[in-house]
This record gives C-alpha cells, structure tokens and sequence, in this order.
C-alpha cells in the first residue's frame, strides 16, 4: 500500500514570514507581513476585555516579552477560518485533509495576567534568547486587561478565541499568493518493508481550569488514550489552555509543529506509524488505567517502539513512566523526553517519578538551573516581573522554569549537555 492508497492526506503550503509590521490593512506580499492594527483587535474585543493592544517582536529586537501564554502558528483553509481549530472555530470534526495554508516563522501570541499562570519570559533576543522558540519567529502580540468585574474563566475563553481568530485572519492574507513551498503529509500508511512502525504517545495537562488542553475544542480530563492522524494536529486539532510551568509549557504553536512528528516524518529508516493523545489525570488510579489502556491501543496498532512526551512537571513524569513501563510490557520499545528538577547544581533526584522497567530517556535540561538576561530596551505583557518584583527591562537571574518553552517536552530545544572539563 503507498501513501497515496492509504488516504488523502493534508497537503502544506507554506507562505515565509521574513518582516512583520502593524498598518491600515492586512497584507502578505513577498515575505512582510503586515497587520491591520483595527481588524485584529476587533477580533479580540469581548466583553470580558476592557482594553486589547497589539505589538510586534521580531528576532533580535531587543525586547522582552513576559507573561507570555498561548502562542499560535498562523493558518487557514479558507476565509473565515472554518476548516482549522475545530470546535472553536468550525465544526468539532477531524481535520488534516485537503490544503492548509501555513505562515511559517510567524506566530500570534497573548501576553498578560491569568490565574494560575506562572509567569513565561522570552527574551528576542541576547544570550537566552536560543532556549525559546518564539524568540525566532515573527510575533504579533496581544496583549489585554480585564474587564471590571470579568470572571477569569471568561477573560481567558476570551483571550483564546481572539488568538485563534487572529491567527486565521493573518494567515488569509496569504491565500492568493503563490507558497514558499508545498509539503505533502500523507496520512500514516503501511509501514514500508523494513522500517520499524514507531508512535508517538503524546500526553496533555488536564488539571482543571486554566491548566487544560482542549482536542476538538473540548477537555480530554474525562478520556482514554485517542487516535488521531498526525495531520490533524497541523489543522489545529490539539489547543492550549494550560499556563502553567512555562518552560515546559506545549503552546498550541508546538502542537500545530509537533518536534517529534515532524523528526519522524523526515526519517528514512523508521515510519511514522500513529499519534495517540492521553490526559494526564492527577489520580493514581487513573493514571494506571490510562497507561494499560494505552499500551493496548499501541500494542493492537503493531508498533515496534514508541516515543513519549509530556506537559507540566512532576506530576507528569507519572504518566510517562507508568506508559513506559505499560509498553515494554507489551513488547513495544520506548523512549521518554523528561525534563529533569534535579537543584540548581544538576546533583539531585533527576526525576520526581522514574519508570521502573524502562530504560530510555531523554534529558530536555533541568528546571532548576540559573540563567541570566541582560537588560534589554522594551518589555511586552507588563511593566514589572511579579516572580521578582523588578521592572521588565531590567539585568535578570531567573530559573530556566520561567523561560517559555526552554524544556520542551514535545522534543524542541537547543539545550546540550557535556562532561564537566
């Protein structure tokens, strides 16, 4: 069976970003992007919103964005937006068929105050810059203030539709225009003879309001492992609502580019053979179901091995572990992306639950570990640091935990590790 057989696949055309700036009208020609600073805040309005800004962050600027939340990677299908974010924007129907138009090197992007939300930073640029990923794209920033009296629920149901529409409008810009390049997807096929059949087990936060991950536009807190095509996610399929532990944070952005599917996807020597979402439920017991039943959907899949990730800290390592170890019960080899909390010297307990049978691990850096920003000329999302009370702009020390992204449990970063000299 060849990939053409084995469904119709989603085909990318990818429009690049090179400049953003905000303008009277929304327009993507040869590479500059510029947006309408009126049509995208009037997507953001809402009731629950007194006042909603836009800015622009460019790679090497020398800005800082802090309170970072969700950030999303523009794209559309078509005007309006319906065949992308499904149960937000369209009908909660499977996407990642057909053509989607991506604006690569771009992202939308909410900065401000949640509940819950642990403060994320990225610098545009300076020596930290290279841990996020949103230090290399193009990024149009809103940022908000609550409505008097707003309930919080609303501000951020209001701050994520607003992200999405953006992100939609932006990318309808480029509709017309011919792509940088065109990247065909097809869905997972038959595993070509003598590639080994590889999975990729990817489990999302689910601990309530303002930590939560929506698929289709509704919670997963209450389901099993799922199977979805890899493709879907590009569409829009797996949106975030978790604001917690920013450098292990998964904005829908690295969903819609999941590292490890799209590592998978290149390699010629294994096969991208499925894509199961989990949750990451805080009880035990429900842990251990959703690990067995897991392992059994893999198991019934026929994958040789299987790479998983995470969202979130401590708590999660369970969920990784007790699959690792579910799955090499059942014969499928493993590998699991952890971030490690290991103090601020690196010589603590790596992980707050290892597997017990499983072996193979990834270190994606340690949580703990101290990182200095130089002080830079403009910050967005605020005017001070909460998590030190000091102004935006200012000379930092933080953790690499507050640095957006810079543990990435989906498989992105830059971080390396060598012997001591």
């Amino acid at each position: 069976m060849n990939a053409g057989e084995a469904g119709a696949g989603l085909r990318r055309l990818v429009h690049e970003v090179r400049e953003l700036a905000l303008g009277d009208r929304t327009v993507y020609e040869a590479g500059r992007l510029t947006v309408s600073e009126e049509a995208a805040r009037s997507l953001v309005e809402d009731p629950a919103l007194a006042e909603v800004g836009l800015a622009c962050a460019s790679p090497g600027e020398p800005v800082r964005i802090i309170g970072a939340l969700d950030a999303v990677q523009p794209c559309s299908k078509g005007p309006g937006g319906g065949g992308v974010f499904p149960g937000f924007l369209g009908p909660a129907l499977p996407p990642g068929r057909g053509e989607t138009h991506v604006l690569r090197g771009a992202a939308v992007l909410a900065a401000g105050h949640l509940p819950r939300a642990q403060e994320a930073v990225i610098d545009m640029s300076g020596p930290v810059a290279p841990l996020s990923p949103l230090a290399a794209t193009h990024n149009l920033v809103i940022e908000f203030e609550r409505a008097p009296g707003a309930a919080w629920e609303d501000v951020e149901a209001a701050v994520r539709r607003g992200l999405l529409r953006v992100a939609v409008h932006v990318a309808d810009a480029a509709l017309e225009c011919d792509p940088d390049a065109v990247e065909e997807l097809p869905d997972p096929a038959a595993t070509p003879e003598g590639r080994p059949r590889v999975g990729v087990v990817t489990n999302i936060q689910t601990q309530g309001k303002y930590k939560d991950v929506f698929v289709y536009g509704r919670s997963l807190s209450t389901g099993l492992a799922t199977l979805i095509s890899p493709n879907e996610l590009d569409d829009g399929a797996v949106v975030s609502g978790q604001y917690g532990h920013p450098a292990l944070k998964n904005p829908t952005y690295l969903h819609q580019t999941h590292p490890v599917v799209a590592a998978l996807r290149e390699c010629d020597d294994l096969s991208l053979a499925a894509l199961v979402l989990c949750p990451e439920p805080v009880e035990q017991g429900a842990k251990e179901l959703i690990s067995a039943h897991a392992a059994r959907l893999c198991a019934g899949l026929g994958l040789d091995a299987a790479i998983l990730t995470k969202e979130g800290g401590g708590n999660a390592d369970a969920d990784v572990s007790l699959k690792m170890d579910r799955l090499e019960e059942e014969g499928i080899t493993t590998v699991g992306v952890f971030a490690e909390m290991a103090g601020r010297d690196g010589t603590g307990p790596s992980l707050v639950v290892p597997p017990s049978r499983a072996t193979a691990m990834v270190s994606v850096g340690n949580y703990d570990e101290l990182v200095s920003l130089p002080a830079c000329e403009r910050a967005l999302g605020g005017d001070r640091l909460a998590l030190l009370d000091r102004p935006a702009t200012d000379e930092l020390e933080l953790p690499a935990a507050a640095i957006y992204c810079a543990l990435n449990p989906l498989g992105w970063g830059n971080l390396t590790c060598a012997e001591a000299g």
